[in-house]
């Protein structure tokens, strides 16, 4: 029996307009982001989705709210489907991180599987929180399309482990724009990445990621293009 999953990143929120770190930090999503989540939501409107389930947090349920309105569906919010814990790295600019915690940094960059946040999560305590939350939702609806809205770095450790990669590798998994999508399916065990990050539905003007200057620069890093 076959369950098909996806995932939608929360529309643009303060955090992703004035780059700063926001796991917890709990905010709104800005007004592009309702145009962002507006656009997913006409994209998906027919597509079969059987039942949504959001973060908690307000980015995403408001990004979910769009959806439900589509599709009819109640929101089911999770705790568990929440973003990382950055704990003392929680409202600190992008751009002071690397200054104030250069150790920190490095890791989260370059070495992740090792990443724990000042007062915050690990990056592997993460992983298997949000892995637990799927595997839950995975057992609740066996055979359904199910919709989750969460957050960029749940679907990149979770893309990790659907694809079999050690959590090393997420690295190698590209950051993806805000309301992008995600599907993945599950049979008899196995995973299957139907599609990876894709934010088609929006255009240059309302893409977060294309607007800004730090998402060319890793693109080149880690990905040899612009």
């Amino acid at each position: 029996m076959k369950t098909t999953m996806i995932f939608v990143r929360h529309a643009e929120a303060l955090g992703n307009k004035i780059r700063e770190f926001h796991g917890w930090t709990d905010e709104s999503i800005t007004e592009r982001g309702h145009i962002q989540a507006m656009q997913v939501a006409e994209r998906l409107a027919d597509v079969n989705i059987d039942v949504l389930y959001s973060s908690v947090m307000k980015r995403t349920m408001e990004t979910a709210e769009y959806i439900s309105g589509v599709t009819g569906l109640p929101i089911i919010s999770r705790e568990d489907l929440k973003e990382i814990n950055g704990g003392l790295w929680e409202g600190m600019r992008w751009d002071d991180l690397a200054k104030v915690y250069p150790e920190e940094y490095d890791t989260w960059e370059n070495r992740p599987h090792l990443h724990q946040m000042p007062e915050g999560e690990s990056m592997e305590s993460f992983q298997q929180r949000v892995v637990t939350a799927v595997q839950d939702i995975l057992s609740r609806e066996k055979g359904r399309d199910i919709c989750i809205v969460t957050h960029g770095t749940v679907i990149r450790v979770l893309l990790c482990w659907f694809k079999g990669m050690p959590l090393k590798d997420v690295i190698k998994i590209p950051w993806c724009d805000n309301t992008a999508i995600t599907t993945v399916t599950e049979e008899n065990g196995r995973f299957r990445v139907i599609l990876e990050g894709d934010a088609s539905h929006l255009s240059k003007e309302t893409s977060t990621l294309q607007n800004q200057e730090w998402f060319r620069e890793y693109k080149e890093r880690f990905f040899g293009c612009e």
